[in-house]
This record gives C-alpha cells, sequence and structure tokens, in this order.
C-alpha cells in the first residue's frame, strides 16, 4: 500500500528539520608570523535548523575569529585545519564565498566599518537583494524600504537615502542587520549584533531575530559578551578562552549548572545592584576562591566645583531643503538642554539610539556647533570659532569614541597614537614617553608589545582599550564615555570600571557616561540624566531614578532591562 504524498511530506520536513545546517569538527586557526599565535585549538560543533548556538567567552578568546572562519574571511595569514560541513556538504574556507549572502548571512560587529562610507545604506542593501534574489531595481528597493521598516527604523525611507555617517550607532547596527537577513539564509552569524542598541530597541530586534528563525526555520550563531541576552537566546552554548573549548552543551544546563570555573566567573562579574559602592570582582577573583570578597570603592574627595555646565544647549542639523532653495528643513537633535557635572562625581545619560546623548558629547567636544546655548568647561565659555581656545579646551575634555576601530588611525602604530597627543600638547618630555605610554597600556591591560601593533592586529574589545588609553594620555580632568564599554565582555567591563573608580579617585576626574546598558550606567553613576527625542525628561539621584522612576519613558527604559539582576 503506497505512503500517502500528505505523509511523506511531513517524513521529509521532520527529517530536514533534525538535519545539521553547519558542522564544525576540530578546527583550529593559527596565525603564522615571526610567532606563531594559536587564536583557535580544536572546535567542534553542529547546529540544526531553527536552533541557535550561542558563543560566549572574554574579548581575544577567539568569538570572533571562529565566526569569520566560517565564511572565509579569517586573515590572509591564518593557517585553518579541521572539517566544515553546510548542509553535510564539506566545504572550505576557499569555497566558502560561494555561501555568503544567501546562505550564509553576517552581521559584523562594527557597522561604520562593515559598511561602504561612499553608498547610500538602501543602496547597499538593494544591492545585496539584486545579487542574491535576481529582482528588478524597483523591487529592490521596495524589499530594501520594507527591511528598513521591520529594523524598527522610523522613516525608512529617510533612512535608505543616508549615509553610514549620518547615522546613529544604533541605526547602523540595525542596517547591518536588516542587510544579513534581507536574503533569507539558512544560516545567520550575528557578531555581537546588539552591542550598540539600547534596552528597548535590543529587545525589539532579538523578538524580530527570533520570529524569522522560527518563520524560515534559519539556524543561528549568536557571538555575544552579554550573558543574559544568551541565557534567554540559546539552544546551545560554547564557551570559548583563550582559543580553546572550555564547556559546550545544552543552554539551561551551561547557564544553571555551569561544570567550569570560568563559565560560573563569567556570569557572575556583571554589575548588579547588590554590588554599587563596592569594587566588581573579576573572572580571576572567582577563579582563585567561590566568593570573592566585596570590597568598598575609596571614597571621593568631592568639592563644590562645576566641571561640566550646559545652558539651555540647542543642536538641529539641515536635513533638506525646499523648492528653489528658500527655505530649508532641521531636525532638533538637542533641545534647550541644561544640566551640572560635579567636579569628581559621574553624570549618567541613558536613552533610545537617536535620543540625542552622542550629539551632547559632540556639541560638549566642540565637534557640533551649537545654534543657541553655552556650555561652560571648568568654568570657562567653549568658544567654538577659537582655535587656540578648542586646543586648549581638548586637553581637559576627552571623548572616548563609540565605535573605536573608525576612531583610530589604521596607518600608525599603537605606540604612535598613544604618544601624538603628549608631543602635540607638550604634555610629557620626549624622554619620558614610552615610559607614560607602557604605563597607560598597563593601566588598560595591554601587553607592552602592543606599542608596535596595529588597531586592526586587536580584537574589537581591546581596541576600545585603546581608545581608553588615548584618553587617558591628554591628562584630561573630564572623560566623555560614550558607550565606551559596549564592546567589551563582563570581565573586562569589570576591569575597566574600577579602573575608571580608582582613576576617578585618585585625580578627581569627572565623568559624563553615556550608555544604553543600565546595568553599568547604574553601577557607575552618582546621578542620571533620561534623555527621550532631544529632550531632558528625567533626572536626579541614580538609585531614586531606578527604584521609583516618575516619567512614562523612564519606566519604558527600565521594563526593557533588569538592571538589579
Amino acid at each position: 500500500m503506497p505512503i500517502p504524498f500528505a505523509k511523506v511530506l511531513l517524513i521529509f520536513i521532520l527529517m530536514s528539520l533534525h538535519k545539521n545546517i553547519i558542522s564544525v569538527n576540530n578546527l583550529s586557526v593559527a596565525f603564522l608570523g615571526t610567532n606563531k599565535h594559536i587564536a583557535l585549538q580544536g572546535i567542534s560543533f553542529a547546529l540544526q535548523a531553527a536552533q541557535t548556538l550561542a558563543i560566549v567567552g572574554e574579548s581575544g578568546s577567539g568569538k570572533s575569529i571562529a565566526a569569520l572562519t566560517l565564511i572565509g574571511l579569517q586573515p590572509k595569514n591564518a593557517q585553518v585545519s579541521g572539517q566544515l560541513f553546510f548542509q553535510d556538504q564539506a566545504y572550505t574556507t576557499s569555497s566558502a564565498p560561494n555561501l555568503r549572502g544567501d546562505k550564509i548571512g553576517f552581521i559584523f560587529q562594527e557597522p561604520m566599518s562593515a559598511l561602504n562610507p561612499i553608498m547610500k545604506v538602501g543602496e547597499q542593501i538593494a544591492e545585496s537583494i539584486r545579487q542574491h534574489q535576481q529582482v528588478d531595481k524597483n523591487t529592490a528597493n521596495e524589499l530594501c524600504i520594507k527591511w528598513l521598516s521591520e529594523m524598527a527604523l522610523s522613516n525608512p525611507e529617510d533612512i535608505a537615502q543616508k549615509y553610514p555617517h549620518q547615522l546613529s550607532g544604533g541605526q547602523k547596527q540595525r542596517v547591518m542587520i536588516a542587510m544579513a537577513m534581507c536574503n533569507k539564509p539558512q544560516l545567520l552569524i550575528a557578531d555581537e549584533p546588539t552591542t550598540a542598541l539600547d534596552v528597548t530597541v535590543q529587545a525589539e530586534i532579538i523578538a524580530l531575530m527570533r520570529e524569522l528563525q522560527a518563520k524560515h526555520h534559519m539556524a543561528m550563531i549568536f557571538i555575544t559578551h552579554d550573558l543574559a541576552l544568551a541565557a534567554t537566546l540559546a539552544h546551545q552554548v560554547l564557551v570559548l578562552q583563550q582559543g580553546r573549548q572550555i564547556e559546550y552543551g545544552n543552554a539551561q544546563q551551561v547557564f544553571n549548572a555551569p561544570q567550569q570555573p570560568y563559565t560560573k566567573a563569567l556570569l557572575l562579574c556583571k554589575p548588579s545592584a547588590a554590588n554599587k559602592g563596592f569594587k566588581l570582582p573579576i573572572v580571576a577573583d572567582f577563579i582563585n576562591q567561590a566568593k570573592p570578597l566585596q570590597i568598598p570603592l575609596p571614597k571621593v574627595a568631592y568639592n563644590n566645583n562645576i566641571a561640566l555646565a550646559l545652558q539651555q544647549v540647542h543642536v538641529s542639523f539641515k536635513v533638506a531643503h525646499h523648492l528653489w532653495g528658500k527655505s530649508s528643513t532641521y531636525f532638533n537633535a538637542v533641545n534647550n538642554v541644561s544640566f551640572q557635572l560635579q567636579q569628581g562625581k559621574t553624570l549618567g545619560l541613558i536613552g533610545e539610539s537617536g535620543s540625542g546623548k552622542s550629539t551632547i558629547a559632540r556639541a560638549i567636544m566642540a565637534l557640533v556647533p551649537v545654534q543657541s546655548g553655552q556650555i561652560h568647561v571648568m568654568g570657562k565659555q567653549v568658544l567654538y570659532n577659537n582655535a587656540p581656545h578648542l586646543k586648549a579646551l581638548r586637553k581637559q575634555v576627552q571623548l572616548i569614541f563609540q565605535d573605536p576601530f573608525s576612531s583610530l588611525n589604521p596607518r600608525h602604530t599603537i605606540g604612535y597614537i598613544l604618544s601624538e597627543p603628549m608631543v602635540v600638547h607638550r604634555l610629557v618630555p620626549k624622554a619620558q614617553q614610552q615610559h607614560e605610554v607602557e604605563k597607560i597600556l598597563d593601566m588598560v591591560q595591554l601587553p607592552k608589545d602592543a606599542l608596535k601593533r596595529y588597531p586592526h592586529q586587536f580584537s574589537g574589545g581591546q581596541r576600545q582599550r585603546i581608545g581608553i588609553a588615548r584618553a587617558l594620555a591628554m591628562q584630561a580632568k573630564i572623560l566623555i564615555c560614550d558607550e565606551s564599554l559596549a564592546a567589551l565582555d563582563v570581565s573586562v567591563q569589570a576591569q575597566l570600571m574600577n579602573l575608571l573608580k580608582s582613576l576617578q579617585q585618585e585625580l578627581q576626574l569627572s565623568y559624563l557616561f553615556i550608555s544604553h546598558d543600565l546595568a553599568i550606567v547604574y553601577y557607575m553613576s552618582d546621578t542620571i540624566m533620561v534623555m527621550h527625542k532631544g529632550n531632558i525628561v528625567e533626572q536626579g539621584d541614580a538609585a531614586t531614578i531606578f527604584r521609583n522612576p516618575q516619567h512614562v519613558y523612564t519606566q519604558k527604559l527600565l521594563n526593557a532591562a533588569t538592571y538589579a539582576s
């Protein structure tokens, strides 16, 4: 008796659902050069359709190089061994380009370096659609707008007409996600895809990715340092440390009953309400002792001096010209904002992507013009048309950028990048520069041999530490941290937050701390401001804001994240 067609189809579907989309057997990657460096050693895993594998570990553990090797984008001096299979068909890193785009999508960690700076973002997405879906130009443009809309971007038609530098960090990241998903790949590799996103948009994007995954039975490799996010998203977890596979298995088992001390440490060193006011433990602390001691942070000797003051500051940008050039349309990025930052204290600034947080930072640094209002730094008004004044200003205020790769000159060594400010501003005699640079490298936990290397030779987290080191080299009194910890894993975040707290106590530094990670903002800040559509909607003591928010928008932000977890 023949088997009914419907039953055959059902069996085929069930078999396909249990088929491995990708499997990796004993993958190793070594960088050849003067000294051979092992980046990955014996990594193995398998992933089925509609399943998610989270790869977690500290910065430099090999997470990103593993992902890049799967699609053949490993560095030229990389020596690869092991076996790769896509849908049970063996492939190599040389043949991997044939899979990219329609079979395997990739979301890069740093959108500014991944997007073409001279093409509008809509053109870039449409180009990918036309290449892989064989549709005409109009259809590709329509699909582009559809995907930008699904990425929770308001006015997708306007976004499509902008260049990458005209978008905020979160907007660029969402464009990257749209570009990776627009061809409905069978496997999506996401390398820190929500790092630059605020908590509300992060929740929306993750929900969208899960919805598309379920709809298309798409497998996903999700690389992240956010273990709480990995716990909610992943079916399997792979833990890496210094290129080695430490733990691999079912997500619930790994997160609820980790077997290795390193995994336990990663889960316990994220800031929370319980450790505010205490030094944050790091991975090494948990490995060396079962329960690290709580060490109170040193008290900062506050004074009544105001390090930074904004008075009715308004910043707007011209976005369109009307017919005959008679009038223009302006976007109000910052609307009459006023606040004060006391010397030796930290002011946290939170809000969704595009709310105006980074614009305030750039206005303080005189990187964007202020239409009205005044900015005072250490008691002196910022003068935008006075070059000597601006040079002196930047000795007192330093901005730690959100995207470390685009802010570091790729043609210079780290030694040059760190010593250049000392030369330009005559901060340190030439004979002492080497010693000062080495001391700063040590402060941000980078080895001395980093001086002779270039930015592209470091991981994303290491590049962020270089950005912080460059700010410290200026001996500034005010540091503006614009998502400066976003690209770092939890252990390095803890190290750098401890470092920033220690430097603040020692040097009476003042911080304007901008972040979408509410747990970090709560831990770091004395006072907090909440920004929405260019306006400050709520400000006050950090504990009061987080425990008893008054504004509806603040309540929305806090409901999207569990800062006290």
